[in-house]
């Protein structure tokens, strides 16, 4: 099991747990004897110590270029049938914020992520806007098997749907980023990894902007000027359109990364349905994505929109030509979520990264 085998526990504590396991194991015989169950084998009531990938654990489990491998595999996975995963669950918290439930299964795991969107915890409370937890279980037993730290996937997952459509779309390989924050950051990573660039870093916040830029290798620039690249990743909270109809070029591609939920947007109608459409689930993006505004006016239906896992399949055209402009609409896939933590539960137990571990 690698670190997970070598994380301990106090003689304290594993006295305590098992004096504890003990007693309750004696409880539930007495209590079944006197129900005539008499000596049947009783479970063991002890949950062995279950491992905690910190954000900084995760990334450093999971690399940009493993993260593309493992996400694109999710999608031809999830459009196959074999991997599966229920509608996400949003829970608003007014006027915070929302919290979002993301089950999947697929392979020998099962996956629960709690995760939040809180956009003001920043300027608020010094927090990140995205926070949350990823349970991982085994699918054969349902014993939980690690947590994870949910931003740090969620980060890792979003980067790499971007290098993902931009392989299966994309014309050309400049690269404009319009939101430097965490996944914009990880949506250029992801792209530099795949061999996009040089790039142009643009934020309202100077700073982050040049330090990604500097990060990279690119540079910072105006919103015009990452705007006019052949792959151009929109990451902003999505509370007001950054691309409208005159932002549009032919070869463009757009990853629209920041309008996860209902109400937000970083495109104008216009600008929407004067691309070819692609998203990564039509259930989704029609009623809580960048495509929402568009459906909901009636100017875009389901025959107009294609899903990212069926072109890579081969099931479904990419973009029409050179000069198309192509608009990705990602909303967040739990598949997505459950093949980066696979991928991290995989390097824990290979001895690559450490854990913490809790005892339940």
């Amino acid at each position: 099991m690698g670190a997970v085998s070598r994380m301990k526990r106090s003689s304290a504590a594993t006295t305590a747990a098992a004096s504890s396991g003990e007693a309750l194991g004696a409880t539930i015989s007495s209590f079944g004897r006197r129900l005539g169950i008499g000596r049947r084998r009783v479970l063991s009531p002890v949950v062995p110590d279950l491992p905690v990938l910190a954000r900084d654990a995760v990334f450093a489990a999971v690399s940009a270029a493993e993260s593309i491998i493992r996400v694109r595999e999710a999608f031809l996975r999830h459009h196959s049938g074999e991997w599966r995963m229920p509608a996400k669950v949003y829970l608003d918290s007014p006027p915070h914020g929302d919290f979002r439930a993301m089950p999947a299964l697929g392979g020998e795991l099962a996956m629960l992520k709690w995760i939040s969107s809180f956009p003001g915890n920043p300027r608020d409370h010094g927090l990140p806007a995205v926070i949350g937890l990823v349970c991982l279980s085994d699918a054969r037993t349902s014993q939980p098997v690690a947590l994870l730290d949910a931003g740090a996937v969620t980060a890792l997952r979003t980067g790499a749907v971007a290098a993902v459509a931009a392989d299966a779309l994309a014309a050309g390989r400049a690269v404009g980023i319009v939101g430097c924050g965490l996944h914009g950051a990880w949506a250029a990573r992801c792209l530099a990894a795949a061999g996009y660039g040089p790039g142009v870093c643009f934020d309202p916040r100077a700073d982050p902007a040049q330090a990604l830029a500097d990060e990279l290798g690119w540079r910072a620039g105006t919103r015009s000027e990452a705007l006019a690249a052949d792959v151009v990743c929109c990451v902003t909270p999505g509370f007001e359109p950054v691309v409208d109809v005159a932002d549009l070029h032919p070869g463009l591609h757009l990853n629209m990364l920041g309008a996860d939920g209902p109400g937000k947007a970083e495109a104008t109608v216009d600008a929407v349905v004067a691309c070819e459409l692609f998203c990564d689930e039509w259930a989704q993006a029609s009623h809580g994505g960048e495509l929402t505004g568009a459906v909901e006016a009636g100017r875009v239906t389901r025959d107009g929109v294609r899903d990212l896992g069926a072109v890579l399949a081969g099931g479904a055209p990419g973009r029409g030509g050179p000069d198309a402009v192509t608009l990705f609409d990602s909303t967040g896939l739990a598949i997505q979520d459950l093949a980066v933590a696979a991928a991290a539960l995989e390097a824990l137990r290979d001895g690559r990264v450490e854990a913490q571990a809790v005892s339940l």
